[in-house]
């Protein structure tokens, strides 16, 4: 990994909050950021004294809320510690205690806590918002963050899987291709019962909001779109796209559950605004001051829509981000209110590419719809791009080799069933590299390269023998 630029943390600014990201999360503000308001669903704190296996090698300790407070670790015996809340995003983290070592038996247990870390208070440093794009420890919109001292916020689910949107807080190198996080947050965007769907195109309705799939969505416990019909209740991880629309990175399954609902703010009015086709009544819900008409937010309630109102329980900015001057961002969405090269917003972030690096196509391919991993400083409350890549167009597919998984192998069972960093493989049809099918074997560290995920597999184009 190259060195990385040592920096202090910011003060995080009192100024301008834009909503940007997957997945909000922390309860009680603390000073100066968005004060959330949750979480009414169960978080998973992990932490460096727990001792469970975590998926993805994650590990943490965090206190919700806005002081200070114990928080014991989800493990089989492994100490406690005192947990004090970060300044500036209602995040509640705190140091870990002493480690100890997990195996989760396939080769993907989290490995020794050490002594602990604690993770950085508010976001005015380094920070990406994006979908989990690989494993080991993990990538997000092409940058490879070292978590082996990371904590982890996870609502809503489990474990963190590929294709769940995140937010990460840690510094990156210059170039933006390595990292090392000292956070990951993680929830749902949307959830509820499918009201409405279109196999042929790959998209279905929720809650009033128009979800789109492509090959590069992950299917978890799915075999395929066409299980995307009405009346399945569903999770959802996505990108917001315009108005009403989620690019989706991430679909499961599920028993019926309370609703979710993230998008963006329309129609405000005392009490209510819109989010897509649905109204949320806001009149018993406590509402960050920075929801405003054009801003992301997320939704919880406790009781499905009626008549097409959604009663909200809690309204929340989805994932913040602040816009310090100096402040290092990278992000993975959908281009919207596109104006020219020097002016557009990527999940409500206002970027200006003029003088990027650019992949995956020309500049001159932008527009709205378009999606993009866009990574840069922001000036003057612009993110200016220093390297964007052009990923794909409205009705382009999905991205080839979108995914990767890179570890031991580990739960082998034949070149169609194992795992790398808890991720199920399934090789048969990939090409080999420094090696062939029959190297295969538990132990043996790959680069796993693919294209889709089906029923949470990763079905491999390529393995790349370490």
């Amino acid at each position: 990994m190259n060195k990385l630029v040592p920096r202090a943390l910011l003060a995080l600014s009192l100024g301008l909050i834009l909503s940007c990201g997957g997945g909000g999360g922390g309860a009680g503000g603390g000073t100066g950021g968005a004060a959330f308001v949750g979480p009414s669903d169960p978080v998973v704190a992990q932490g460096p004294d727990a001792t469970s296996p975590i998926e993805f090698g994650f590990k943490g300790i965090d206190s919700l809320g806005g002081g200070s407070g114990d928080a014991t670790a989800a493990s089989n015996g492994g100490a406690a510690s005192t947990s004090t809340a970060s300044v500036g995003d209602g995040s509640g983290v705190g140091s870990g205690g002493t480690g100890a070592t997990a195996s989760g038996g396939d080769n993907s247990g989290v490995g020794s806590g050490g002594t602990g870390a604690t993770a950085s208070a508010g976001d005015s440093g380094d920070a990406g918002v994006g979908g989990v794009g690989g494993v080991g420890s993990i990538i997000i919109n092409g940058v490879r963050y070292d978590t082996s001292t990371a904590i982890l916020k996870l609502r809503d689910a489990p474990s963190l899987q590929l294709g769940m949107t995140v937010k990460v807080n840690g510094p990156t190198n210059p170039d933006f291709t390595e990292g090392v996080a000292t956070q990951v947050e993680s929830a749902v965007d949307l959830r509820g019962v499918i009201a409405a769907s279109d196999v042929a195109a790959g998209s279905f309705v929720i809650l009033g909001t128009n979800v789109i799939t492509d090959v590069s969505t992950v299917l978890g416990n799915l075999s395929g779109p066409s299980a995307l019909t009405p009346g399945v209740a569903v999770r959802v991880w996505g990108l917001p796209a315009s108005p009403g629309v989620l690019r989706a990175t991430r679909v499961e399954q599920h028993s019926l559950e309370t609703p979710i609902l993230s998008g963006t703010v329309q129609n405000v009015a005392p009490g209510r605004f819109t989010i897509g086709g649905l109204t949320i009544d806001t009149t018993a819900a406590a509402v960050d001051a920075a929801v405003l008409a054009g801003v992301n937010v997320r939704v919880r309630a406790d009781a499905q829509p009626s008549s097409g109102v959604l009663k909200a329980k809690s309204v929340e900015l989805w994932y913040p981000l602040s816009l310090t001057n100096g402040a290092r961002r990278q992000l993975g969405g959908v281009v919207t209110g596109y104006v020219g090269t020097t002016f557009f917003r990527v999940l409500g972030v206002p970027v200006d590419a003029s003088s990027a690096k650019v992949s995956g196509g020309p500049l001159t391919s932008l527009a709205n719809g378009v999606e993009v991993d866009v990574a840069g400083t922001v000036s003057n409350g612009i993110l200016l791009a220093a390297k964007i890549k052009v990923k794909k167009a409205p009705g382009s597919g999905g991205n080839s080799d979108a995914f990767q998984a890179i570890g031991p192998i580990g739960a082998f069972k034949s070149s169609s069933d194992f795992k790398v960093k808890g991720q199920s493989v399934n090789a048969s049809h990939a090409q080999f590299v420094n090696g062939t099918e029959a190297n295969l074997r538990n132990g043996t560290k790959v680069t796993i390269t693919g294209d889709r995920i089906v029923n949470d597999v990763l079905m491999a184009t390529s393995v790349v023998f370490d």
